[in-house]
């Protein structure tokens, strides 16, 4: 007959102030990240672990010195430990440019909105957008992608979207479009809306009401994150979304070369200027690298990204190379992040998620007021 043992649950708590979250530098009992903890006469011990995102880059280390911690308490026989998480919002509640209270609307059940932005096309923003998106949701987040770029929709093609969004008719809200959702990410694009054939020759109060129905009258249901993609440029759609919702942040997307970087100097003082905060640059179209070799060739110039970087005193989140897949996953709706996730393109895809996933946290675990962290760096 197994002798019981017992486990003082206080012992255990104890045992888990040890464990300090990596981000905000406090112990997982002090910041309420443990729940369901319990332990049975036998000495086995169950509990639930609470990170700030499933995308969190250090819950594996977490789960590790969780388990370890417990084990050394005398009497412990086993453990069991489970994995959750529960994404906050940013503390994001007013716009500039926008009277305090007035036109400034959170997107029902979305807790973080992240507008990825470039200042001039061709540098493959849609491509980190979407790929940004089918990370989150491979991470287990919560996840919908919206395509503002109404003049050139590619989201239902880069996603491999066929079917058209459904209309539902609310009692007290009117009609509502019912997303689609492709590798598991939800979907709204002026793109489902129009023949793909025709051009819009819309001007900026028409462009506002598109911004206002997808933001408002799409049944995005809950979402740790919406991504944005943005049209490139720093025109009407960049104002009407920045001054209509709270945006968490922007990623600003690049290649290296100078022509790329003066245009995204511009898109970041639009956004500084709205006060939406910078959560990081990406260097897209880094290098490339051929298969059978180890040499790396900068087509495009070398270190454009981290020179904006270290002006915007924001971080380089990502250096993404030249892949031929990458293009072929835009062609054919499988992201390479969902086509070949092993693939080294796809690993940093997913690391720069996560580290995305990770300052989204930050900001709302020490409820900054993005107004308060816009950096200042300028370009003479």
């Amino acid at each position: 007959m197994a002798q019981s043992t017992s486990v003082d649950l206080s012992a255990l708590q104890n045992a888990l102030r040890s464990v300090i979250e990596p981000d905000q530098k406090k112990d997982l009992v002090t910041l309420g990240m443990i729940e369901n903890l319990d332990v049975n006469p036998n000495g086995d011990v169950r509990l639930k672990v609470v990170l700030t995102t499933p995308a969190h880059p250090e819950k594996t280390a977490i789960e590790t010195a969780v388990r370890e911690a417990i084990a050394r308490v005398p009497g412990v026989k086993s453990v069991n430990v489970t994995m959750d998480a529960k994404v906050r919002g940013a503390n994001r509640h007013v716009a500039a440019g926008a009277a305090p209270g007035k036109g400034v609307a959170a997107i029902e059940g979305v807790a973080n909105i992240i507008a990825v932005s470039s200042g001039k096309g061709g540098v493959g923003k849609s491509t980190v957008a979407v790929n940004l998106a089918t990370s989150l949701a491979l991470e287990g987040a919560r996840v919908g992608l919206m395509d503002t770029d109404v003049y050139g929709p590619n989201i239902p093609t880069m996603m491999g979207v066929t079917e058209q969004p459904k209309i539902l008719n609310h009692p007290t809200k009117g009609e509502f479009f019912i997303p689609p959702v492709a590798h598991g990410v939800k979907v709204m694009s002026m793109g489902f809306l129009v023949d793909p054939d025709q051009p819009l020759v819309w001007r900026g109060p028409m462009l506002h009401s598109v911004i206002t129905q997808f933001c408002h009258q799409v049944e995005w249901g809950n979402l740790d994150y919406l991504i944005v993609d943005m049209p490139p440029g720093t025109g009407d759609v960049q104002l009407s979304l920045a001054q209509m919702v709270p945006v968490t942040g922007a990623i600003l997307v690049s290649t290296p070369q100078e022509v790329a970087m003066q245009d995204v100097r511009k898109a970041y003082a639009m956004f500084d200027k709205v006060r939406v905060p910078m959560i990081g640059v990406v260097e897209n179209m880094s290098y490339f690298q051929p298969e059978d070799s180890d040499k790396k060739y900068y087509i495009f110039g070398h270190g454009g990204g981290k020179i904006l970087a270290d002006k915007f005193r924001t971080e380089l989140l990502a250096q993404i190379p030249i892949v031929p897949a990458v293009r072929e996953g835009g062609d054919t709706g499988r992201p390479i992040t969902v086509a070949t996730p092993g693939a080294p393109t796809s690993v940093a895809f997913r690391t720069f998620a996560k580290r995305v996933a990770q300052k989204v946290a930050i900001m709302a675990a020490e409820g900054i007021d993005p107004a308060s962290i816009i950096q200042i760096g300028r370009f003479n």
